[in-house]
């Protein structure tokens, strides 16, 4: 199914040793996710298309993501704000806080 589907990226060099994607041979094509976002590239061509994004962990481009998916829903249905920062009793219990913030 990967080679049918378009595939995004953060970082192609460092994806293509550490992502899934290095199974596939070092020319598969891939698309930058800065690309999609600023409109020099296509992203999903409609809702029933597979959108497969191999993340190695950037940071900033995660941070960034997520500030204009929030910022592009923010007022709609598909928005719940949520309280990301973590003040954990115990560190070692993250699992356990998010079960005590839910009741």
């Amino acid at each position: 199914m990967v080679r049918m589907t378009p595939i995004f990226v953060e970082y192609p060099p460092q994806t293509r040793v550490e992502g899934e994607i290095q199974q596939l041979d070092t020319d598969h094509p891939v698309t930058e996710l800065w690309q999609v976002i600023s409109g020099q590239h296509e992203g999903r061509r409609d809702a029933r298309q597979i959108t497969l994004f191999d993340s190695v962990g950037f940071a900033i481009e995660d941070f960034s993501a997520l500030r204009y998916i929030h910022r592009a829903i923010e007022g709609t249905a598909f928005f719940d704000n949520l309280d990301l920062l973590a003040d954990p009793d115990d560190p070692r219990d993250l699992f356990g806080m998010l079960i005590r913030a839910r009741t």
